[in-house]
């Protein structure tokens, strides 16, 4: 079976570091976010991301609730944000 182009994957939330560069000072994977729907907390390179050429749907690991997608477009990213409760530095 041949796959589309624009089909998308499912990889971990490591894929963000690049992705989220630019938009945030420096490791973005290592941010630990709070899901909105089940209070979950875990770095951003724990989540579940289902990605393609323009965009990153970053889902909680353990509801599977949006937290945020990343928009990527000729005018640069794009972060819209779901059930994302908190984003910080630190400790989980």
């Amino acid at each position: 079976m041949m796959r589309a182009d624009n089909a998308m994957s499912t990889v971990d939330g490591n894929v963000l570091a690049g992705m989220l560069a630019g938009v945030l000072d420096g490791d973005a994977t290592t941010l630990v976010g709070v899901c909105a729907g089940c209070g979950a907390a875990a770095a951003l390179a724990e989540t579940v991301v289902e990605i393609d050429e323009t965009c990153a749907i970053v889902r909680c690991r353990s509801c599977t609730h949006t937290l945020l997608t990343v928009l990527r477009d000729g005018e640069g990213v794009r972060i819209v944000l779901g059930m994302l409760r908190e984003l910080r530095r630190g400790a989980l």
